[in-house]
Formats: structure tokens, sequence, C-alpha cells
């Protein structure tokens, strides 16, 4: 295979159909932000009708998050077993059956077990959609595409805060619309998913390469074969799951699993109990989940703004600076709790917004430094992991704000901040520019790349 065969497909144009794909594929964090979020709304309710004590409020805030942890790694084996396509909307088809089945939950139990399930269906979708669009999208296009699944995510959150105080006002019933609404939007994902063809990196690793040079013509035009598209078995030994651990992916999947985790331990926290957290801090009611919303938005303008500095600033330099200054606003926040609530909006917008570096790299970084033949179950394996930390973090937050108070509850975000700092300074690699084979490839000339660029 020659580097001029291999590259014409990593250096192609972005087409239409790669634009169509990283829209149906954002579906997925979609439903995340606009799941994860819509419970922080409905628990006003929820809690003082089913006379729920913090324990309870917190294991179904949680519900989901623990459901994403079985879910991810449990889709991401599924997807490198059977292929990207077919799971592609079974997962979404499960969202849509619990979703509408929780307007009859009655008890917190069956309200978790439902939330667990939803989560776990959301979780199968990521190493599913992330694996089908990175390996379809040239190099250069790659990680803004695979960022901007997680701005979707913040869209999802934030159309949930408005369509929850929408239905917050319909009566004591609200909770329930709120929750099966989650329904609607994942409906038209599923039809608009139909149809999108099979990985090709995927089918010539199982041998049927038929099917994918099928899928180039298809995709790229005719006069496109098997022959242009990268042999990564070629330039690195086959690998399986096992050697995630046992090998050097060991040291990728313990370093994305620490800064995923760091990431998303204080967002998630935020998102499930925003308007309690923003109540804490004297904006109570409407202006809470206003409030919410407005930080969901600066969520959304940190995530657009690091697409742009993704391929620019490059993977490194970008996850340590989000960490280390969006770290700083929460030790504002943690040290002044009490402070005019202007100021205290003004810093959780500047976490917000400068977080947004270490989101938009949650799903590049896993993509790009694991092979084929194992992407997807990497992906499903961090993914679970960072959802353990974030899970018990979500479950410890009502528990946090009656023992520490807000002040100490913010001061605790600023810590995991801060290890998330650490972490990527001793750590992160730097994949910018280079194709999925040399990225993911444990050899010299990858090694040598990181080493130069980390010490730049």
């Amino acid at each position: 295979m020659t580097a001029t065969a291999g590259n014409r497909l990593d250096d192609a144009p972005l087409s239409r159909f790669h634009k169509k794909l990283a829209l149906y594929s954002s579906g997925g964090p979609f439903l995340d932000g606009y799941v994860l979020s819509i419970i922080g709304v409905a628990m006003v309710q929820i809690t003082d009708q089913q006379n729920l004590s913090d324990s309870a409020e917190g294991l179904i805030g949680a519900s989901a998050l623990i459901g994403i942890f079985l879910g991810a790694f449990a889709g991401g084996w599924l997807t490198d077993k059977f292929g990207r396509q077919l799971l592609y909307t079974i997962d979404l088809i499960a969202i849509i059956g619990c979703s509408v089945a929780q307007f009859w939950a009655d008890d917190p139990v069956w309200l978790f077990i439902l939330r667990l399930l939803i989560g776990m269906a959301v979780g199968a979708d990521y190493p599913i959609a992330t694996s089908l669009l990175a390996e379809f999208t040239p190099r250069r296009y790659r990680g803004p595409l695979l960022g901007g699944l997680v701005v979707m995510w913040f869209v999802g959150a934030a159309v949930a805060y408005i369509v929850g105080e929408a239905l917050l006002q319909t009566g004591d019933d609200g909770w329930r619309w709120m929750l099966a609404s989650a329904a609607l939007p994942a409906t038209i994902i599923v039809v608009l998913r139909h149809g999108t063809p099979e990985s090709p990196r995927w089918l010539a690793n199982k041998g049927r390469t038929e099917e994918a040079e099928a899928v180039l013509k298809r995709v790229y035009g005719p006069d496109v074969t098997i022959a242009d598209m990268p042999d990564e078995a070629e330039e690195r030994e086959n690998v399986d799951l096992k050697a995630i651990i046992r090998s050097g992916y060991g040291g990728r999947m313990l370093y994305i699993t620490a800064f995923w985790t760091c990431s998303i331990v204080p967002l998630f926290a935020i998102y499930a109990f925003g308007p309690k957290i923003l109540g804490a801090l004297n904006l109570e009611g409407s202006l809470a989940n206003v409030g919410s919303a407005l930080i969901t938005v600066m969520f959304l303008i940190g995530c657009v703004i690091s697409l742009f500095f993704v391929n620019r600033m490059g993977r490194r330099p970008l996850v340590i600076h989000s960490f280390v200054w969006s770290g700083l606003a929460l030790l504002l926040l943690g040290l002044f709790p009490g402070a005019p609530a202007a100021v205290i909006m003004v810093l959780f917008a500047t976490y917000a917004i400068i977080i947004g570096g270490t989101q938009i790299l949650q799903w590049v970084y896993p993509n790009e430094l694991f092979p084929t033949e194992v992407r997807g179950s990497a992906v499903g394996l961090a993914s679970s992991a960072s959802r353990i930390g974030a899970a018990v973090g979500t479950y410890l937050v009502p528990m946090a704000l009656t023992s520490w108070g807000i002040g100490g509850t913010m001061l605790a975000a600023a810590v995991i901040n801060a290890v998330g700092a650490v972490v990527s300074v001793l750590w992160a690699p730097e994949t910018r520019g280079m194709t999925l084979t040399e990225a993911a490839a444990l050899s010299p000339r990858t090694t040598e790349s990181v080493s130069r660029t980390a010490r730049v």
C-alpha cells in the first residue's frame, strides 16, 4: 500500500455525506444532554411529590450515568463485533420506548430502572456513532467533526432546560411530560439515520472487501477502490481488546479515563442539579432554571470556540489550558459563594466557556488513539470508566450541598479540575495532523512525534 493511495481518502475534501453523517451521529450526544439535563428540572417536582431523601434523589439523578457506564462498554464491544450500522438505530429505539414509559413511573424504583435503561442505550450509542464518524472522516476534519458531537450535547441540554421550564408550568404532571419528551427527538433521529452505510474500515478488517469497496464507491465515487483505503494491518501488529490493558494502549486508556472523568464530574453534577446548585447560590425558582439554560448556552459557545482551536492549537495545549482556567473559575465560586448574583453568573459562564476544550476532546482523543479493530471497545471502555466517577459525583451532590455547603462543593469541583490539569501535563499526547493509522500506532514515529510536541 503506497502512502499516496492511503492518503487519497485521508486527505479527501469534506463532502455532503460527511456533513450528513456528522449531523446524524450528533443525535446521540443531543439525547444524552437532553436526558441528563431534563431530570434536573423535573426533580423540582419529583422530590416533593415522592418525598425523596437526599440519597434517593442522588440515585435517580445518577441513574442515567450508571446506565451509560453499563451501556458504553457493551455497545463498544457489540459494534466491534457486529458492525456500526446495525446498532446505529437499535439503541435509539430503546430510548424511545423507555422515555415514553417514564410517564407512568409512580415510584422511585421504577423511575430509577427506566432511566438506567435509557442511560444504557445512550451509552451504547457513543462508541457506535463516534467510531463510524471517525472512520469515514478525512483527517483534516476529524477533530472538528468529532468535537462537534459534544456541541450537540449542550444543544440538547439547553433545549431540555427550555422545555422543562415550559412544562413545569403545566401542573403536577409536568415532570412526566418532561421525561417522556425525549422520545420525540429520538424518533426523528432514528428516521434520519436509516440507510447509513457500514464503515468500510470495519468491513475490510473483517475480510468483507467487496462490501467495503461498494461503500467506498457509494461515498467517494466510482473510481475509488479498496486499494485507496489505508491498510492498518501493514503498519501495526493486530491487537485485541486485551492489548488495551496489557500493552502501550493501557497507558492511553489510563489517561483518557482520567482526563474524561475529571472533565465530566463537575459538569454532570451541575447539569443533574443545576437549578438546586444555583438556588444555593441565591438564584431561586424560575431564575435558577433560566440561569441553568444560560450557562448551557455558555457551554455551547465554549465548545464551538474550542472547535476552531483543536487543529490550530493542538490537542495537548487545548486540554491543559481548558482544565487550568476553568478550574480557577470554580475555585473563585468556592471561595466567594455569597458574591452578588451577577458575579456568580459570570464565574459560572467563565467555567462553562473555558471547559469546552476538555469536552470536545472526549470524543477526539479516544477515537484517534486506538486501532479500528478495537476502536469501539476502547471508546466504550473509556466512556464507561469515566462514568463511574461521574455517577458517584452526581450521587454525592445533594449530600455535599447539605454537609459542605455550596462553597465546599465548588471547591471540591475545583480540585477535580486541578487533577485533570496535572494528568494532562504528564500524559496528554498530540495527534494533530495524523492519519488514524499514525495516531493509533504504537510506533517509534508516533512516540517521537508526541514527545516532540510535548516538549514544545
